[in-house]
């Protein structure tokens, strides 16, 4: 078929393609030592930009090359005001990487033309915790073609959340943020596909966990009325495979004690609390009543309490007699029981203040004797504890206390006093790793011991659900040089998800030349393993983020923080899940993790090697891409 162009329609053609293979034009990436032609006034800016976190900040990540504006020199207390050059709109969209506070006004990111703000932008936080992390925001500055323009980056707040981080500004024909679908449920554009979320509103700690009859039943601190915390109630899912989970009726809610707050069950085997009924065991939950959180429970204290269900966790009953524990210290809370067999008896951790944990004991989980107070430094609230067997070590078992951050110290407990054999120490190093808990009652036959994490912090913007659960981990204790030592890997139920495959073997790495997966996805489960040679890093690219080996330093790095990490036998293993909104890093196989949220633009779905500063080899690397577990969820 012949198709005749005219001359007009050949003209409107030649210039679109024009469009369309228009370089982007870099306004600033702030890479220099000063601020070049930009005029400052004020402190918060300092006298160039900045060479990512400064002191007293948390760790800033997202930025690209070196420097980035940060305006928290000098703290969130310092004010000031950076103006860019006049420059002539060239390009559909203004791109930016930007974070820090969330004040319009205040801190943020204009666009000036003809002296009117027509453009602003600030950063996601204006609330505790948060993220330093920067992320691609785009302006339509479609109807300012031609015009001049200023960008002007202010900071004029002085309390929390009190500055602003910008980077990488360019004009594209290209939009950089990202188009964000809030339906259909569970195919949102932030909704994590293999990681546990609420189906809507907020959710923290993981509570409860606890295997009974084929199923793991997850418990999870839970707001039913709102995306923000408050309201705390136990919100209740259940899985036969860690992998698949089946939402189910909130479990335990409030009451005049108060809001319901962290803790555990167990299976009562025994019946010593005497709530069994016919054929089924009762599972028994361990909580807070957190009083003085709710108008109800005005005046009460931070008590103990207990609640039961003879049907596998389908309703629950609270126990008439609660608290089991009256208030001990501080804001006590988190109860974590376990069966001590050797003594018969019921043991509870219990965080009571500081950094001071409880240990407990009871016959029948309705009374309680209080055994020793323990110390862990830098150290606070959701205590896990149990004993473990040392891998390679038959018949050697130790006993193991976590805390919410996961900081850990391990020694021998008697059924009465609980001995650490040193401070804590730390197995996972990344930005959303906390209140860790272990499941009870899993088979002997299985015989693992298996945590989950609540990713906390992370962002969602848009979302109807608001914070997620990490991949459960099977936990191992093992012999290190420096001692027996916490690892933590993804659970074997993972590789129910892989879908194609990849892999890549003995491929020569050298500075400036990625060496590619050729496969793309969305999710992904990849191992690899590196030998850095003389080069000064080597790692992986994936999805536009970077898991990097510092072969000097010896430190593991991704999303900003880093974890120390020696070679075996001269190279280094890695495993590493990404979801939509995260990316979990495990080093020679889960000596060390990293666990952050982060959200990925879902047009980047790479994977590549790479060296800098001299040759690496891969010797392996197998990408397998992951399905979703919602996908057969009705919605």
């Amino acid at each position: 078929m012949n198709v005749r162009l005219f001359p007009g329609m050949l003209a409107c053609l030649l210039h679109l393609l024009a469009i369309a293979q228009r370089p982007d034009i870099l306004l600033a990436d702030f890479e220099g030592e000063t601020y070049g032609d930009w005029t400052v006034t004020g402190t918060a800016f300092g006298i160039g930009p900045a060479r990512g976190t400064l002191p007293n900040q948390m760790p800033v990540s997202g930025f690209r090359g070196r420097g980035l504006v940060n305006s928290y020199v000098g703290g969130d207390g310092s004010t000031g005001r950076l103006v860019s050059p006049e420059f002539t709109v060239a390009r559909r969209w203004i791109n930016f990487l930007i974070g820090g506070g969330m004040h319009p006004g205040q801190t943020s990111m204009n666009l000036i033309v003809d002296g009117a703000v027509v453009r602003t932008a600030t950063g996601p936080n204006d609330r505790p915790g948060g993220t330093e992390r920067l992320e691609w925001a785009s302006w339509d500055v479609a109807e300012f073609d031609g015009r001049k323009a200023r960008i002007e980056i202010v900071d004029e707040a002085t309390g929390g959340w009190g500055h602003i981080n910008v980077d990488e500004i360019t004009m594209s024909d290209e939009k950089m943020a990202e188009e964000i679908r809030t339906e259909p449920l569970f195919d949102e554009s932030y909704r994590p596909q293999f990681h546990f979320t609420p189906m809507r509103n907020w959710t923290n700690d993981p509570n409860g966990l606890v295997y009974y009859k084929g199923e793991y039943h997850l418990f999870f601190q839970h707001n039913p009325f709102g995306i923000e915390w408050g309201n705390m109630t136990w919100g209740h899912a259940v899985s036969r495979d860690l992998v698949h989970w089946e939402h189910l009726p909130n479990a335990i809610e409030p009451d005049n004690l108060g809001t319901i707050f962290s803790g555990s069950a167990v299976v009562d085997h025994e019946n010593t609390a005497g709530f069994a009924a016919g054929r089924e065991k009762a599972i028994v939950a361990i909580y807070t009543a957190a009083g003085g959180t709710s108008e109800a429970s005005k005046g009460q204290p931070f008590t103990q309490c207990i609640a039961y269900s003879v049907d596998r966790g389908r309703t629950w009953t609270k126990y008439a007699g609660n608290p089991v524990l009256a208030h001990v210290a501080g804001d006590n809370r988190d109860p974590k029981v376990v069966w001590h067999a050797p003594s018969r008896r019921w043991i509870m951790a219990l965080y009571l203040k500081d950094n001071d944990f409880g240990l407990f004991r009871s016959p029948d989980l309705k009374s309680w004797e209080h055994l020793q107070t323990i110390a862990m430094p830098d150290c606070a609230e959701c205590p896990d504890f149990f004993d473990m067997p040392v891998q390679g070590k038959p018949g050697v078992r130790r006993w193991v206390l976590t805390a919410a951050n996961g900081r850990y110290v391990m020694g021998d407990f008697d059924g009465t006093h609980f001995t650490p054999d040193g401070p804590p120490l730390q197995v996972d190093y990344g930005a959303n790793y906390y209140a860790v808990q272990t499941y009870s009652d899993i088979p002997k036959s299985d015989g693992r011991r298996i945590q989950i994490a609540w990713m906390n912090g992370g962002s969602y913007p848009r979302m109807p659900f608001n914070q997620q659960m990490s991949f459960p981990c099977t936990l191992t204790l093992r012999q290190t040089p420096d001692g027996l030592r916490l690892f933590r890997m993804p659970v074997r139920e993972i590789s129910r998800l892989r879908g194609e495959c990849a892999s890549l073997r003995n491929s020569r790495l050298t500075p400036g030349k990625d060496v590619p997966l050729p496969l793309q996805s969305e999710l992904w489960d990849i191992e690899a393993e590196l030998d850095p040679g003389d080069a000064a890093v080597v790692g992986l690219r994936v999805r536009g983020e970077t898991v990097a080996y510092d072969a000097k330093a010896r430190t593991l790095s991704c999303l900003g923080r880093t974890a120390p990490l020696e070679p075996i036998r001269g190279r280094i293993r890695l495993r590493i899940l990404v979801d939509r909104t995260s990316i979990e890093v495990f080093g020679n196989d889960g000596r060390v993790s990293l666990t952050s949220c982060v959200l990925l633009r879902s047009k980047d779905r790479a994977v590549a090697a790479f060296a800098e500063g001299g040759n690496a080899k891969l010797v392996s690397l197998v990408g397998h891409s992951l399905r979703s577990v919602w996908k057969r969820q009705d919605r």
